[in-house]
């Protein structure tokens, strides 16, 4: 698959329109066999399967192309060396930038045959820039540390490695948990770009705290601290940078720093190497409005008519296109040309609830008061029989496979065991 193409792939705004595509049958944008045909309810299990696979797989082809780099290939440049350490030099930071040969391959690749990722980056930073770059200054903390979730996820929310981090930061679920991000069938706030920049520099100021040194915190970022502290600890008394311990940290994490200078790097210097930025496909203008009641999207695109592609985009936490708010609120946030349509028909989209939630609600009996609802909260389970898939099952129980590998903690789709007890909420 060309680069351009995987990088497109990665970003929300595509693959939610592939996904809307696909919902609706649109057989000839997707290029689905004209034999094969599912019935109306079969698409929710399909499409996530679908997603879950294509984001996993879109976020190994990034990470290949960007950061699992060839360092030994030759790198070939008209820049001379002293030109491309000048700059790297001039990159005024508490964080050292070091240029090397290691460095040099990363830069010739960013500004050469992967410029287009920087020039995406270059779009999507109008974006995801101003508010990481508030939140670095809130903690007093390197602003060039805005580049990381650059090489975390190619700026997309809805990164999914093959191990399960997820979101702009690349969280896993227990650090998630332990930085206070909640993590429910509903909301996922790894995906959420305010709450996981947030903890990020949390996790990065601790880690600072730990080792006093920018390039080993950014270093543990990748790999955990406790691979640092054995390089630390393999590489002797002396040791106290990144490039002090570099032979001895995992091979992916050798490639992190270098990724992370070469990104900011060519983020600087992108006129020099005639990088012009690709428009993002996001609002680039948005507000919040705190949501205090259970809502599904539809009950907003039905009413005035903002694209429920752009919704997700803005709200990625939300995984099923609801917000649970119920004994808290929740922020949605919309473009700003939306928003005052929103608060003058907010009373006509209250009303569609029953239209659009009743298959995920059920009455609570114990409070008259209430107008019907509460979330599904009764479970039954399942065993797996010879020859099931997660697909069927979802089916089978009118759920989604997205909801089945979140109640079970399931890795990936594709990996049942007979005998297996699968929990299913009602």
């Amino acid at each position: 698959m060309k680069f351009r193409t995987i990088l497109a792939s990665l970003f929300t705004l595509f693959v939610c329109s592939e996904v809307v595509a696909l919902a609706s049958g649109d057989e000839d944008l997707l290029n689905i066999p004209l034999d094969l045909k599912y019935a109306p309810e079969q698409y929710d299990s399909i499409v996530c399967q679908w997603y879950n696979e294509r984001v996993v797989s879109d976020y190994d082809e990034f990470y290949s192309c960007l950061i699992d780099i060839d360092t030994t290939e030759v790198a070939l440049s008209v820049i001379p060396d002293s030109v491309y350490m000048e700059r790297v030099h001039s990159l005024m930071s508490p964080i050292a930038f070091t240029y090397n040969d290691i460095v040099k391959r990363y830069i010739i690749s960013y500004t050469g045959r992967n410029k287009d990722f920087i020039r995406r980056v270059m779009g999507l930073s109008q974006y995801y820039f101003p508010m990481i770059e508030e939140e670095l200054i809130k903690n007093d903390m390197p602003l060039e540390l805005r580049m990381l979730p650059v090489i975390e996820s190619g700026l997309s929310s809805v990164a999914v490695s093959r191990m399960g981090a997820t979101g702009l930061w690349q969280f896993m679920y227990g650090t998630g948990k332990s930085y206070n991000l909640e993590i429910t069938s509903f909301v996922d706030e790894r995906r959420d770009p305010l709450k996981s920049t947030k903890a990020a520099c949390k996790y990065l100021k601790d880690m600072y705290t730990l080792y006093g040194d920018w390039t080993l915190a950014i270093a543990s970022y990748n790999c955990g601290p406790g691979n640092v502290n054995k390089a630390l600890k393999r590489a002797g008394a002396g040791a106290k940078t990144f490039w002090d311990v570099y032979r001895y940290l995992p091979t992916e994490t050798r490639g992190y720093i270098p990724s992370f200078i070469a990104a900011t790097y060519a983020y600087n210097y992108s006129m020099e190497h005639n990088m012009t930025l690709v428009e993002p496909n996001i609002p680039l203008g948005t507000d919040t409005i705190n949501i205090n009641k259970l809502m599904h999207f539809q009950q907003i695109t039905s009413t005035i008519g903002t694209p429920i592609e752009v919704i997700r985009v803005l709200n990625p936490q939300y995984k099923l296109d609801i917000i649970p708010a119920q004994k808290k609120s929740y922020a949605l946030k919309l473009p700003k040309a939306d928003v005052m349509k929103y608060l003058d028909r907010e009373s006509d989209i209250l009303r569609k609830d029953t239209v659009f939630l009743a298959q995920y609600l059920k009455p609570n009996p114990k409070d008259k008061s209430q107008k019907f609802f509460a979330l599904e909260s009764s479970s039954t389970t399942y065993k797996v029989k010879k020859n099931d898939n997660l697909g069927a099952i979802a089916v089978k129980f009118r759920v989604s496979v997205k909801q089945l590998m979140k109640w079970n903690n399931l890795k990936s789709a594709n990996r049942l065991s007979i005998g297996q007890v699968l929990k299913i909420y009602k």
